[in-house]
């Protein structure tokens, strides 16, 4: 997937940056597999850069988690034990449940009716059987939510989990096979309509965690 078109912003950034961004996305959305070998020179091709800010784009996807940086140089997107993946699962649930609980008193029907709406997309996604397409829109519905919440540095520790997940995730939704968008996600907009908190909990920890958990069993 080549990356050549920029906005302004894009435009804008520092190479570094904007190179940074464009992997961080790839990665979180399941665009790149568990172990995936890539070059600094083959990044730099890419998005038209020199050594240096692919190098320090890998450096800081590294810091997150995202990428593995080995002693020799190699890069590669990072292969989960189960026990990290238990450990990723239990911070999605402790995170993402505190998240929705912040984001239910601001949950007015214009949130619900997008959130219905993206439901919808991720629908579209399981029919098509679009892994990477699934995984973006399932992301912008938790992430539709959150930002309710108005918790900023709790949202960007969610996201870091997200980008350190994306690889497996790909893999879970091959595992799955599935052909029907998750449940969950009507109960957490139907738990949104009735200001049900509990069961908002509830819905949200099993979202976020089955599918791992299955992953890890």
């Amino acid at each position: 997937m080549n990356l050549t078109a920029r906005s302004p912003q894009d435009a804008a950034a520092p190479a570094h940056d904007r190179v940074y961004r464009a992997l961080r996305t790839r990665i979180m959305h399941g665009e790149i597999t568990p172990g995936a070998a890539l070059t600094l020179r083959g990044i730099g091709r890419e998005f038209g850069v020199s050594m240096t800010p692919a190098r320090e784009a890998v450096r800081r996807l590294a810091a997150e988690g995202a990428l593995f940086l080995s002693s020799s140089g190699r890069v590669s997107t990072t292969e989960l034990t189960n026990e990290r993946i238990e450990e990723l699962a239990a911070l999605r649930a402790l995170l993402e449940v505190e998240l929705s609980s912040r984001a239910l008193p601001r949950a007015h029907m214009a949130l619900i009716d997008r959130l219905q709406m993206i439901n919808g997309t991720v629908a579209e996604m399981v029919t098509k059987r679009d892994a990477v397409g699934y995984i973006r829109t399932n992301l912008e519905f938790h992430r539709t939510l959150y930002l309710r919440a108005q918790a900023p540095a709790m949202l960007a520790m969610a996201e870091t989990v997200w980008l350190q997940l994306g690889p497996t995730m790909r893999a879970l939704y091959g595992r799955l096979r599935r052909t029907d968008p998750p449940q969950n996600h009507r109960l957490i907009i139907a738990a949104l309509k009735a200001g049900d908190e509990p069961g908002l909990r509830l819905a949200v920890r099993s979202d976020v965690t089955q599918g791992l958990r299955l992953l890890a069993g």
